[in-house]
């Protein structure tokens, strides 16, 4: 295998364990290429479609996201709203962390390396929450027929495919594992903070008007355990390839 044919990048040192650039082969830039469009259109017309108050709205429970005026008065809270589910918050960080993939060389850093494995955990749990809790009792209508798939099928299912032939390979340890909860935290504090200030949060198990803090905590907790187990399983997945692909070499 010709150093920049194959699909494992080349990797070359500069000095510290987190001060590397690595350079993707074609191919696979072009993966990441695909990868991050699609991610960026799903946010984009979701983003867009909100503003312009084009999805049908169902009847909502209180304390849920949806209660906003129509037309153009309502369309800042509703780009709003758009941007504090957890959904768009994983399509963005998909979108982010193959897009930062494109530049020549690619700065092996630590940020770099936390980004790309909070896009695998957070797309994957998007992925399994949507299928297993809330496909089976929402009904898809208008334009989220266009959008739903793509940002909770299509990007999910492209980006681990990409990451599993693409990688980059070794960027994930145990040191990372943990590391991954940042971004997580990070939208559960604005998802909460903005909720105080609203009254409206984005998902039932989310809803501290119907079921209060402390039951809503626990959930999230236990949200982010099943965070950590999703980032050890692409840990070991990523260390199996690794193995195998020097067994090839």
């Amino acid at each position: 295998m010709q150093p920049g044919d194959g699909h494992t990048p080349r990797v070359t040192s500069t000095g510290t364990s987190h001060d590397r650039t690595f350079h993707p082969t074609r191919t696979a830039r072009r993966a990441y290429a695909v990868n991050a469009g699609i991610a960026w259109l799903g946010v984009v017309l979701t983003v867009v479609l909100s503003a312009l108050g084009w999805y049908r709205e169902a009847p909502v429970e209180a304390g849920l996201y949806g209660d906003t005026r129509d037309g153009l008065g309502g369309a800042l809270a509703r780009v709003m709203d758009t941007f504090s589910y957890f959904t768009i918050w994983s399509n963005v960080v998909v979108a982010a962390s193959t897009t930062m993939l494109l530049r020549r060389p690619v700065r092996d850093t630590l940020v770099q390396r936390v980004l790309r494995l909070d896009a695998l955990l957070m797309i994957t749990v998007t992925a399994i929450v949507y299928q297993v809790l809330l496909a089976p009792t929402i009904d898809v209508e208008g334009w989220s027929l266009l959008t739903d798939p793509i940002l909770h099928v299509v990007t999910p299912l492209v980006t681990v495919v990409v990451w599993a032939v693409w990688g980059p390979r070794g960027w994930i340890s145990a040191r990372l594992v943990p590391l991954a909860l940042v971004v997580p935290l990070a939208w559960i504090g604005w998802m909460m903070l903005r909720g105080a200030v609203v009254g409206a949060y984005p998902y039932g198990f989310a809803n501290v008007t119907e079921l209060g803090y402390a039951s809503v905590s626990l959930t999230l907790v236990a949200i982010l355990v099943f965070g950590l187990v999703v980032a050890a399983a692409y840990w070991g997945v990523d260390a199996l390839l690794r193995r195998r692909s020097a067994q090839n070499s």
